[in-house]
């Protein structure tokens, strides 16, 4: 027996036994009848008791046995649907990825009188008619679009600034297979445009795939790679799933529902909905996070293609995706030396680069690694490639002759996490590298908890400790008590946050009401809440 018939009969096996364990809540009908004989569904009722057995019964009477039917016969659109699923090989593993706050929508009457009933429902026709989704109205809808806009503006704003970056390489590759420009949305559902995020059980990146699921679609995924994260390569296969499953259902509702919960449960839900294909028809079978999920799609769709209508303005983004540009790389090379070699921060480089899991770029026979630079940076990077590659090939050779569990146990530190930290601070603290951190201690992110504790290896304690002996940058404080810095030329958000442990470039949006990151020498920015 073949590798792809024991796949099959294995696949087939669990089919089998996730439909005997949905059978077993329901209760015996009689001795003869057993728990796997009954046909589920939520109009049976218990009609009386007799002898400590249940007898059910729905509108028309008592419920026949199985055997006393002539003839049973499933439904030829989920049969057919099974037919095409049972033909992919591929994981049915993305169902855990979606946001705590859809799974819990309530669907509550929201109060937001900025935006009526009618208006909703002549906009949302408007949108259906340009669009392959069934954007129609109903109370659900209308409750998740009111309770995003009246609760989640903030969260918007900053996603629309994400968008300018990622948004065209998502259209690019929808458009090369088909897919509705518009499923470019279902990533924000997804991960809210984080390429690093990380589900509980494991799902990872923009499109949120497993490690199963990506290895089998050609995503690299190696201790140094993982290109569920990288942003073209993810939304490649990302479409190619998503075109597989608008095969299966022929609608791009229920694609987006199997997304979500995996084909097998759209199915049941089309058999107990009596054979309804239309999404909202059998909402009410699917899991709750895949109820959820659907609507949650279409709210972020109506928002962003009503953001003007609704007073949004979009946080500007770090880059725009026509500003960079890639480049092949030749010779293993560290995020840290390309920060040295362009004057771009490690954490420009990390936004430009998520899928180098270890801040490091292989090079690796037979695979081609890319390095994503502003336009700006990519011609001093060209031009100067060969000395820019001797130099990293130098250093890094350096260290591999010397590794921290060799050296003196005099130059090693623990350094405790503080509030505010993050490995770029901690890495300029203590002039070393963030590749070399994570590497210290085993880090696959770039994660970090208050009171963790990070072994490093400073390669001149003494001066180490001398630079931290440098006074705090000035500031003065108001009768408030509020701390006030003073803009000097070059400074930036990034390069101020940095100077005060604890107080993010958020903050100091917050507190000084900017929105964008245009500095001005002798600027007076609050460095406190006040």
């Amino acid at each position: 027996m073949n590798f792809k018939k024991i796949y099959f009969l294995l696949f087939f096996l669990s089919i089998s036994i996730s439909y005997a364990q949905d059978s077993l809540e329901v209760k015996n009908l009689n001795d003869k009848l057993s728990k796997a004989d009954l046909v589920e569904g939520e109009n049976y009722v218990v009609d009386t008791i007799i002898d400590g057995k249940t007898i059910y019964k729905n509108k028309i009477g008592i419920v026949p046995k199985i055997s006393e039917l002539d003839s049973l016969r499933d439904h030829e659109l989920a049969m057919e649907i099974d037919a095409k699923w049972f033909e992919e090989l591929y994981n049915n593993t993305l169902y855990d990825t979606i946001y705590k706050t859809v799974s819990d929508l309530d669907y509550k009457t929201i109060d937001y009188p900025e935006l009526s009933t009618d208006t909703l429902k002549a906009r949302l026709a408007r949108l259906n008619a340009r669009t392959p989704f069934n954007v129609e109205y109903n109370p659900s809808l209308e409750s998740v679009i009111k309770n995003f806009l009246k609760n989640r503006r903030g969260y918007f704003e900053r996603i629309m600034g994400l968008s300018s970056f990622y948004f065209p390489m998502f259209e690019r590759e929808m458009d090369a297979y088909n897919i509705p420009l518009e499923m470019k949305y279902l990533a924000i559902v997804e991960s809210a445009l984080n390429p690093r995020a990380k589900s509980r059980v494991g799902a990872t990146g923009l499109w949120q795939f497993m490690y199963a699921t990506g290895k089998q679609y050609g995503l690299d995924v190696s201790s140094y790679v993982d290109e569920r994260s990288d942003p073209i390569k993810s939304t490649t296969t990302a479409a190619v799933y998503l075109s597989k499953l608008y095969e299966i259902f022929g609608d791009w509702d229920l694609a987006l529902a199997a997304y979500n919960s995996g084909p097998g449960n759209v199915s049941k839900a089309i058999r107990r909905s009596g054979g309804y294909e239309n999404y909202w028809n059998i909402r009410h079978n699917l899991p709750r996070e895949t109820a959820g999920y659907v609507p949650a799609f279409l709210a972020t769709m109506y928002i962003f293609e009503y953001a003007k209508e609704h007073g949004f303005v979009s946080e500007k983004p770090m880059f725009y995706a026509f500003e960079t540009d890639t480049i092949r790389v030749k010779q293993m090379i560290t995020l840290d030396q390309v920060a040295e070699a362009t004057d771009l921060t490690i954490e420009e480089l990390q936004f430009l680069n998520p899928s180098y899991k270890l801040d490091i770029i292989p090079v690796v026979e037979n695979k081609n690694y890319y390095l994503r630079l502003p336009r700006t940076s990519i011609g001093t990077f060209v031009t100067n490639e060969s000395t820019i590659y001797t130099s990293a090939k130098a250093e890094l050779d350096a260290r591999e002759k010397q590794l921290p569990q060799f050296s003196a146990m005099s130059s090693k530190l623990t350094y405790r996490v503080k509030s505010g930290d993050n490995l770029g601070y901690i890495a300029r603290k203590y002039s070393v590298r963030v590749s070399d951190i994570k590497r210290w201690n085993g880090l696959r992110s770039n994660n970090i908890s208050i009171g963790q504790r990070l072994s490093l290896y400073p390669r001149n304690p003494v001066a180490t400790q001398e630079t931290n002996s440098t006074p705090k940058p000035v500031t003065t404080t108001t009768s408030s008590g509020q701390n006030i810095y003073t803009v000097k030329s070059g400074d930036s958000l990034w390069s101020i946050s940095q100077k005060f442990p604890g107080v993010s470039i958020q903050n100091l949006r917050d507190w000084n009401d900017i929105s964008g990151s245009n500095l001005k020498p002798g600027m007076k920015l609050k460095i406190s809440k006040g």
